[in-house]
């Protein structure tokens, strides 16, 4: 019987796993270490990290939605300095492979975040949130203007010689044209999606339910969507994909893989089930036993290819 190998190599960084917990749900870690085996993970995408702390959002920050969640955390985080001294520390060793997520307000401060973690020890590689809004911009995002992405990640990309992923936001109209840009930049992989953009509204008050009217959709209700954007962004540019977006099973994770993914990245799954990247990766053990598969780059794009060829 063939023994499947799980090992993939995303943008150099070489995973054990191809099973990450993407930024956000799995914080700076501390929780999850204390507590679950991290074994099963390829790598660990922490929370984003700005040069300053930033406070976030007013409360209520949280909404639950048919099968998903609105978050409207705002980003918030202890900022650069702080990170790397009391966060990292306690990451390295007792975390897999560690991928920083960076945020700015303006493109100076993307540069700078970059530059402070380029050479830090225990940091494998960055992800550029570019959802983030540009304050010199009106507050429109990053991540939806072609020349504007190009311009951060260029900007990010003179600072650091870190592999570097760009994460893009699935709130545009042509998700093909914003990869192509980044990776015309200089991104060395493309990781999507992040959270759609939604409300909730309450009944009771008849006031919008989060404290910053507008959130972040996330959970198993996404999959389609971020799905359909892997698929075209796979299409649109030569450079890997971290694929995310409601995973909740193996068979999730493998129609993102089927999709032209090179790993993808559990969220908000976690919060309900600490345990499920270990999960998914024995289901994907057991799916490549099971159709004498070695390796996952057999079963990479494959639905781009036309599937099993007796299939």
């Amino acid at each position: 019987m063939i023994k499947p190998d799980l090992r993939v190599n995303l943008c150099g960084i070489g995973l054990e796993s191809p099973v990450l917990a993407a930024s956000g749900p799995f914080g700076y870690g501390h929780e999850y270490l204390e507590r679950v085996d991290c074994s099963a993970l390829g790598a660990i995408v922490v929370k984003g990290i700005s040069a300053q702390p930033w406070a976030g959002n007013p409360p209520p920050r949280l909404a639950e939605t048919a099968s998903g969640m609105l978050n409207s955390i705002g980003l918030q985080n202890p900022g650069l300095e702080r990170f790397l001294a009391e966060d990292l520390p306690l990451l390295k060793g007792a975390a897999p492979r560690i991928i920083v997520n960076i945020v700015g307000c303006d493109i100076d401060e993307y540069a700078d975040v970059a530059a402070g973690l380029d050479g830090a020890e225990g940091v494998d590689g960055l992800e550029i949130n570019i959802s983030c809004p540009n304050l010199k911009a009106g507050g429109v995002a990053f991540g939806t203007d072609p020349a504007v992405t190009y311009r951060v990640v260029s900007a990010v990309r003179r600072q650091t010689a870190l592999p570097l992923l760009v994460k893009l936001s699935p709130n545009v109209t042509d998700i093909k044209v914003i990869a192509r840009a980044a990776e015309e930049a200089g991104a060395d992989g493309i990781s999507l999606i992040n959270t759609l953009s939604g409300m909730l509204i309450d009944t009771e008050t008849g006031r919008p339910l989060l404290g910053n009217t507008f959130g972040g959709l996330s959970g198993p209700a996404v999959l389609p969507a971020a799905l359909r954007m892997a698929w075209q962004a796979a299409e649109a540019v030569d450079i890997p994909l971290l694929a995310m977006g409601g995973i909740t099973s193996a068979e999730d994770a493998l129609q993102f893989i089927m999709a032209g993914a090179r790993a993808v990245a559990v969220g908000t799954g976690l919060f309900y089930d600490p345990e499920l990247p270990g999960k998914i990766v024995r289901g994907l053990a057991g799916y490549m036993e099971e159709h004498n598969i070695n390796t996952l780059g057999q079963i990479e794009g494959i639905a781009r290819r036309g599937g099993y060829a007796n299939g």
